[in-house]
């Protein structure tokens, strides 16, 4: 069949054909292919036609890529606890030395159980304050925003899984030769392992916590 339409072709009018060449150039630039020009040869249109046509498969077609959701880890507040708990024990032991210090540590982490929150969106883990979400400001420590891509994760570790006390993790995006980071767990441990082990990828020494 294809034989046949091209025999048609060949025994039309010269007239004729220049005309259905023209047509063929004009609805072609009317796609944004090709502008219309009368003297363009069916080979030149043909493969002006091709070249285009690759670059709109590739460029025009809609590409679906992975959004991911934003997740919060809850608050947890068994560490502070579990150390005001401690530094009660010390005091009715009458061990006020080492009682002070574990008692402002527990205090400390109590305070910031009910404000800080580790913020993990679509291609950074960020720390914000309270439940309105509010930047937190350069790090006191390092420098730089408290906002992290994940890409640029080197490692990260849990210290003890099944409770965990820390988060360690090392990233390149503050300096080029890694820097480090430990925070105390004061969210939901699971919740937290989970969206690291999604985000940032598998750690090699921390297993999946209990809680």
């Amino acid at each position: 069949m294809a034989t046949t339409l091209l025999s048609v072709h060949r025994f039309l009018p010269s007239q004729r054909r220049e005309n259905v060449g023209n047509l063929s150039a004009f609805r072609t630039s009317l796609c944004g292919q090709v502008a219309f020009n009368p003297n363009l040869s069916g080979r030149q249109i043909a493969g002006s036609y091709r070249n285009r046509f690759v670059v709109n498969s590739l460029f025009g077609r809609k590409v679906k890529s992975k959004v991911r959701e934003t997740v919060i880890p809850e608050p947890d507040y068994r560490i502070p606890i579990v150390l005001l708990g401690i530094a009660g024990g010390l005091v009715y032991t009458d061990n006020l030395v080492p009682a002070v210090p574990v008692g402002l540590l527990g205090l400390l982490l109590l305070f910031q159980t009910t404000r800080v929150r580790f913020v993990f969106d679509n291609e950074a883990l960020e720390v914000k304050i309270g439940d309105q979400l509010q930047e937190s400001g350069e790090n006191a420590f390092v420098g730089g925003k408290n906002r992290w891509k994940y890409s640029t994760f080197v490692n990260w570790e849990f210290w003890w899984p099944n409770f965990p006390i820390l988060v360690y993790f090392k990233e390149t995006q503050t300096k080029p030769e890694g820097q480090i980071h430990f925070f105390p767990i004061i969210f939901n441990g699971k919740q937290l392992y989970d969206v690291m082990v999604e985000r940032a990828g598998t750690s090699k020494t921390s297993g999946p916590t209990e809680s």
